[in-house]
């Protein structure tokens, strides 16, 4: 069993229990067992556990070093802060971890809060100095709500679900641009949100089996919180850098750092195609980790290795600069788009609501109307675009179609 090992499944059945079927089935009883009796393997006093050893007492237990567990802290204190949906920990030495507790750890206002809540409490002269996002369920998170998002949809909630798109946007700013290090440590699933909140992050430490991608479009949206611009920042930073190497830095006019369209492709293809990383390193070679984010391979490391990293950011920690100066195609970019995806279309490759969806996304990553390569763009500007596009996606019934089939078969609707 890969979540509980032998002595704390009878733990759950009851040793006694577990004793008492043996011998019902005419087979032995181990030493082990009849020596526990009717007490368990495992116990916790005092908020600490310990273990039932061969010599009939109780030993702590005792991890390796470099292991570090959320589960072992919450067993001897309370949660800093607490919503619904979200928890804040004190892990020692001053760092702070936000851990999601809903449902497939899923993102809403509660989440939101709480990530406010670190904000107050973290930072120069604070209460904690560095950030940790982990949780220790199967999923990292699947994402928003999409419970929550249909229910207000149907009875035509819009300015909630705009709240709850720019409230997500705040929210995922607010950490990119923190006075303090946002180190995020997936695990599992990190789809939608779940990814989103990765790729504001100062730093990603990825356990090896982390499956990562922007996956709106399967449900009828675009990514909102902040998605569509950092993976645009992402693809651009990494066309520069191989560009640079290329030209050994000489600003020449035609070097391919000063074409718009590369960067503007590959965001496109990685969200219209719903890409998902089969690995962390896979999801460095599509673009979700960068060089510098961290692979754990042993995932009850991970959380030490998170925690490591982000003290090591704290001395002389700067946070990023917002950006001003992005250059997009605009509609010229976004009319080459739509282009390829009518092809789609034309040989069956792309359903009639994939070409809706993917023009919104092609506006949003192309920099709207008023965009072209002369005229720089901020970053809000981008996911001011993506709020209004995910607005107008939300309000179609193809889209609530596509979010409710999710949410009655776990498939995407190609409708």
């Amino acid at each position: 069993n890969w979540k509980r090992g032998p002595f704390e499944m009878i733990d759950e059945l009851g040793a006694e229990w577990f004793a008492s079927e043996l011998k019902k089935l005419g087979r032995p009883v181990p030493k082990l067992v009849e020596m526990v009796g009717s007490g368990s393997f495992y116990k916790v006093e005092n908020g600490e556990q310990s273990y039932f050893g061969t010599d009939g007492t109780y030993h702590a237990v005792v991890r390796a070093d470099g292991v570090l567990l959320l589960k072992d802290i919450k067993l001897k204190s309370k949660p800093v802060f607490k919503t619904g949906s979200a928890a804040l920990w004190d892990i020692g030495d001053g760092a702070l971890c936000l851990e999601f507790t809903g449902k497939m750890n899923a993102l809403d206002d509660q989440v939101f809060a709480a990530i406010d809540q670190a904000l107050k409490i973290t930072g120069p002269d604070k209460q904690f100095k560095a950030l940790v996002v982990y949780n220790e369920g199967s999923a990292f998170s699947a994402g928003a709500n999409l419970g929550l998002a249909l229910f207000a949809a149907n009875i035509a909630l819009w300015p909630q679900i705009e709240e709850l798109v720019a409230g997500g946007q705040r929210a995922y700013k607010s950490l990119k641009f923190a006075p303090f290090p946002v180190v995020s440590a997936p695990s599992g699933l990190a789809l939608g949100g779940g990814c989103e909140i990765l790729l504001h992050s100062d730093h990603i430490q990825a356990d090896a089996e982390t499956y990562c991608g922007l996956v709106e479009v399967g449900v009828g949206f675009i990514p909102g919180w902040g998605g569509c611009k950092e993976m645009l920042l992402r693809y651009q930073a990494a066309e520069a850098k191989a560009s640079d190497k290329l030209t050994g830095g000489k600003q020449l006019w035609f070097s391919p750092k000063n074409t718009p369209m590369g960067p503007l492709r590959q965001a496109f293809e990685t969200i219209g195609t719903a890409k998902v990383a089969k690995s962390a390193a896979d999801a460095k070679d599509i673009g979700y980790l960068r060089d510098t984010d961290g692979i754990t391979m042993n995932r009850n490391r991970l959380l030490f290795d998170a925690k490591k990293k982000a003290l090591e950011l704290v001395n002389g920690y700067q946070p990023p600069v917002q950006r001003e100066d992005i250059r997009l195609a605009g509609p010229s970019g976004k009319y080459a788009l739509e282009m390829a995806v009518a092809d789609l279309r034309k040989t069956g490759k792309a359903s009639p609501y994939d070409v809706i969806v993917c023009e919104a996304l092609a506006r949003v990553l192309s920099g709207g109307e008023k965009a072209d390569w002369t005229t720089p763009l901020k970053e809000d500007d981008i996911i001011k675009l993506e709020r209004e596009e995910f607005m107008k996606l939300a309000r179609r019934p193809e889209t609530l179609a596509r979010i409710e089939h999710m949410l009655d078969t776990g498939k995407p609707l190609r409708n």
